[in-house]
């Protein structure tokens, strides 16, 4: 083998490249593991390196998962990936090697575990915590079954345990006598650093200072742990312990994510999707030095602090999302007053409630597919209670590669039904920054600002602060046959639109901002004026903007034809943002064919 940096480079024929199965893999013997693991490790790297997706947690888990697959009958035993960030080598090993560069790209394989995808994937999880819950359903299903041989097996991160799914799964566990384990994935690190008190009392486990029984004794479970997680004999011996060990099991592993890249290991927040990178120095591919407009949560992050420092009732809420949603800025800037909840999104909302009963004015910033985690909270902590919660809902719409686990397209359908809700898409940065100004001003209840994934439009967008009419929409182009009715930072696209048809004229534009409160008044002009209207949205069209339109034509009588242009009734998968728009029947092409057809029929 030859030594290149920090990597060793096997030559062409390694033992990876005759593994298309866990079959395959059982006919190595244990001394060949590590080098196996070695392996795994290297082909990760150069896919991820080039092809772009999550790397630290499947770098971390490359020992275990080679164990798992090597003790247990798996797909007949049953093994599921919290999350699924950490499933990369799980696919590798399962017959997914030579597919494995179409990752997380159109028609590819997903980057995530998925049941349709292979028979090795036992349970979809694109959001955390649901592992354990699944595990047991599994377990009790195969003991009702008779099937009293079949092994269940749960990998789950010691960021996705502290979460309150994962509590509930381990407290029904616990009184169980099912064949189960749930392997604790400890590395102290989600997609940020882990926090709560279950984090220090993890610490304190692995220094050997945890004081009385251990909490996971405590639930019933026959505890083991913890060990090196990258010491693939000692898991393989372990993991044959317990297959025979009857009733509830945990293994507590410590490991370290993104084991075998120097760079990983180092920045483990930024290397949980890096981007491309150099494989060999693990140095971040730099992108164009030339001036771009910032990213939607960089404008929300700024926004907070600047509000905060002159508001000192302002406070900041995320669950386990700080430098995803740029909560960080005020975390650094205001520790006392910006608080990183874990993955709870539940406690995240009915916490921002609280303090909104004692006058603080909080702003809960949760990705939008993370929201419907909460739902209830929001209905009956928030909603029904009046109280002036600020919602920014990051990643709204169409979010691209990770595809339908994550994408944010039903927050407007299933916030605009609850009475004392207010729903805004801003349309660039400075109607973001408008509208978070307005809000922390005081509101008669609570508002979702919901906004995209990515970069906004505009170089210069620290504005001056201007308050913004709630429910009122702005005109951006008057037309004279059809109307274009846009929600949220879509709009910006509808004037390149309308300057490629053959008659701009003849269409209007309209940023709506408001999903509800709707702008009644300015739709009765439209309604009035336009033969045609057409909305435009980066939601389900079931429910959503369009929808409310409807509804409003139908109360006053409007009998004049919508055409909804929004996500249809169907998950849409994974691709580039232009790619899943085009399979949800919204990208420009599609647009702009109806649109001109439309005019050439008015005449």
């Amino acid at each position: 083998m030859e030594r290149i940096g920090t990597f060793v480079f096997c030559p062409l024929e390694t033992l990876l490249s005759h593994i298309n199965s866990p079959a395959d893999l059982k006919k190595l013997t244990l001394d060949e593991l590590p080098r196996l693991a070695q392996e795994l490790r290297e082909f990760i790297i150069d896919i991820v390196s080039t092809k772009e997706g999550h790397l630290g947690a499947s770098l971390g888990v490359v020992e275990l998962t080679i164990a798992l697959h090597y003790v247990f009958d798996t797909p007949n035993d049953k093994l599921i990936w919290d999350v699924g960030h950490q499933a990369y080598g799980h696919k590798i090993l399962t017959g997914r090697k030579e597919i494995f560069d179409t990752n997380r790209q159109l028609g590819g394989i997903s980057g995530f575990p998925k049941r349709s995808e292979s028979v090795y994937d036992d349970f979809g999880t694109g959001h955390s915590s649901t592992a354990i819950s699944a595990i047991l359903g599994m377990a009790m299903a195969s003991k009702l079954k008779g099937n009293t041989d079949r092994q269940h097996v749960a990998v789950v991160g010691d960021a996705s345990i502290a979460s309150g799914m994962a509590f509930e799964g381990l407290n029904h566990l616990g009184v169980t006598d099912v064949n189960a384990l749930i392997i604790l994935n400890d590395n102290a690190i989600g997609i940020d650093p882990s926090v709560g008190a279950l984090k220090k009392y993890l610490t304190n486990v692995k220094a050997g200072t945890a004081k009385d029984e251990n909490i996971f004794e405590c639930l019933n479970l026959n505890y083991s742990g913890p060990m090196d997680g990258h010491d693939v004999k000692t898991l393989v011996g372990e993991l044959e312990r317990l297959k025979k060990v009857s009733g509830p099991k945990l293994l507590h592993i410590i490991t370290t994510k993104g084991k075998g890249l120097k760079k990983a290991e180092e920045e483990q927040v930024v290397y949980h999707a890096p981007g491309k990178f150099d494989k060999r120095t693990g140095e971040r591919v730099k992108k164009s030095n030339g001036a771009e407009p910032p990213k939607y949560q960089d404008v929300f992050g700024h926004t907070l602090v600047e509000l905060a420092e002159k508001n000192n009732k302002i406070v900041g809420i995320t669950p386990a999302m700080p430098t995803g949603s740029s909560l960080k800025f005020m975390m650094d800037k205001m520790p006392d007053r910006a608080f990183d909840v874990g993955i709870a999104e539940q406690h995240a909302v009915t916490l921002a409630a609280g303090m909104a009963t004692q006058g603080l004015i909080p702003f809960c910033n949760i990705y939008s597919t993370f929201l419907q985690r909460a739902y209830d909270q929001v209905i009956h902590d928030v909603a029904l209670q009046k109280l002036p919660v600020i919602f920014c809902l990051d990643r709204a719409g169409l979010v691209g590669q990770d595809g339908p686990t994550h994408h944010g397209v039903f927050d407007i359908a299933y916030l605009r039904c609850i009475p004392n809700m207010m729903v805004f898409a801003p349309m660039n940065e400075m109607e973001l920054r408008n509208i978070m100004y307005t809000a922390q001003l005081g509101l008669d209840g609570p508002i979702a600002i919901r906004y995209p994934r990515g970069r906004g439009v505009n170089l210069d967008w620290r504005n001056k602060f201007e308050r913004i009419e709630i429910g009122t929409a702005r005109c951006l182009k008057e037309g004279s046959k059809l109307a274009i009715l846009s929600i949220g930072h879509l709009g910006n696209e509808v004037e390149g639109l309308i300057g490629a048809l053959d008659k701009p004229e003849e269409v209007g534009h309209f940023d709506m901002r408001f999903v509800k409160p709707l702008d009644k008044s300015t739709l009765r002009t439209i309604f009035e004026k336009y033969e045609q209207i057409i909305t435009l949205e980066d939601g389900c069209k079931m429910g959503g903007f369009g929808s409310a339109v409807l509804e409003f034509a139908n109360e006053e009588g409007f009998s004049k034809p919508v055409k909804i242009f929004g996500v249809p009734d169907r998950f849409v998968e994974h691709g580039t943002i232009p790619e899943t728009q085009k399979l949800a029947g919204m990208d420009f092409d599609a647009l702009f064919s109806y649109i001109q057809s439309t005019l050439d029929q008015c005449g």
